[in-house]
């Protein structure tokens, strides 16, 4: 039983609960349109360059105000500042579904509504970051992290086949209109979050710098951030899923979600065994180990000819990015002050959101320059051989073992 996720935050903490019930069924929606997205760009443009942009566009904004974006996360109120992103995000989600109906935006204003979504997400993920250890007491945090990466999990299990499903029966707006309804259930469960003011500090480029130094001379801070930058850059492989898709299974749209779902059912079996990790107390070592396995699992996925034993090597890799989400996300809270927590927040999803964006890019210009099977081996190659550099230049007294 101790293997078994530990449920404690979710029976003991209500306002917790009903933040995770909402969160967990926005995810579905929130897949449903990364499936959408993929399948209008690959229909209208039929290029990898083209789907690995969606990244891109949903990339940069996070890349360019991420960090201003955490330092007014430190400096307002959180629950606020938290409920109008989520509203503006809604409503970017509407109009894509308004455009899927209607007749599909070329593919640039496909990405400028995106790109302006993310916008919104800049801000959202600081602000949610912050909210557990509010909410949890230190010794349940790791669970409570735990518990949130499952209902992600759950959602990429869910979220993409139903995805195939109503792309093959509504089209794309039926998907982005699902995604904009959950939105509101992820606002209905922030509503009951107690008020949460503004813990202070400098303003403005002095706030992101103050950022920025912590996390350049803490050294578990820095290894965790960059071991999940050279997971995501290096080995990222949902914009060639498309391709893999047409080459593997005859590009039938209803396969095209089982490969975010093959993801899902490995992240959501380790998620669910997470207390074989959590209950450690040293989540350095395993935070390593999980992001070794997910580069491994890719090269794998690039050699294998069988397209079902392909979505096994994708079920290892969602097994091993679970391990590594949830070892990385310990150390960085434990360690990171609470009034620097959005910005430290904020470069975490940089690297967490954008990395993989980016990833996403590098895999499709790889693909089209060379080939899929190229792009995947490559970069579980690099991933690898990256994280083991990472682990081996963090002095021994820096070790993110997830002990203050």
């Amino acid at each position: 039983m101790g293997a078994l996720i530990d449920i404690g935050p979710l029976r003991t903490a209500p306002v917790f609960r009903r933040l995770w019930i909402g969160g967990t069924l926005s995810g579905f929606g929130s897949q449903m349109t990364g499936v959408a997205v993929m399948y209008q760009v690959w229909q209208q443009t039929h290029s990898t360059a083209w789907t690995g942009a969606v990244g891109l566009a949903q990339a940069l904004p996070i890349v360019a105000f991420g960090l201003f974006a955490g330092a007014l996360v430190d400096r307002t109120e959180r629950r606020r500042l938290y409920l109008i992103t989520r509203v503006g995000a809604a409503v970017c989600s509407a109009l894509l579904a308004v455009q899927g109906f209607l007749g599909h935006l070329p593919v640039p204003g496909v990405l400028l509504l995106l790109a302006v979504q993310a916008c919104f997400g800049a801000a959202a993920g600081p602000a949610a970051r912050t909210f557990l250890p509010r909410l949890l007491p230190a010794g349940d945090l790791a669970a409570g992290l735990a518990l949130n990466h499952i209902s992600f999990q759950a959602a990429m299990l869910i979220g993409p086949a139903l995805g195939g499903l109503v792309l093959a029966w509504l089209g794309v707006g039926g998907c982005y209109l699902v995604d904009a309804l959950t939105f509101g259930l992820a606002i209905y469960g922030a509503i009951g979050l107690p008020a949460m003011p503004s813990a202070g500090g400098a303003p403005g480029i002095r706030a992101v710098g103050e950022g920025l130094r912590f996390i350049a001379g803490h050294a578990a801070v820095r290894a965790a951030l960059l071991t999940d930058l050279a997971a995501t850059l290096l080995a990222m492989p949902i914009s060639l899923f498309p391709l893999i898709n047409a080459e593997r299974f005859g590009g039938d749209p209803r396969t095209l979600g089982l490969f975010l779902s093959a993801i899902a059912v490995g992240g959501v079996t380790a998620s669910v065994l997470s207390g074989t990790f959590t209950r450690l107390g040293r989540p350095g070592p395993v935070m390593f180990a999980g992001a070794a396995v997910w580069g491994v699992a890719l090269a794998a996925l690039g050699l294998v000819p069988n397209p079902w034993l392909g979505l096994g090597c994708l079920v290892v890799a969602g097994a091993a990015d679970t391990v590594a989400v949830v070892s990385r996300a310990t150390v960085v809270q434990l360690h990171t002050p609470s009034p620097l927590l959005g910005r430290v927040a904020a470069a975490e999803q940089i690297v967490g959101s954008a990395g993989p964006d980016l990833g996403n890019l590098r895999a499709g210009l790889v693909a089209g320059a060379f080939s899929g099977t190229a792009a995947l081996v490559s970069g579980g190659v690099l991933c690898v051989a990256a994280v083991a550099l990472i682990r081996r230049s963090l002095p021994q007294a820096g070790s993110p073992n997830g002990r203050a």
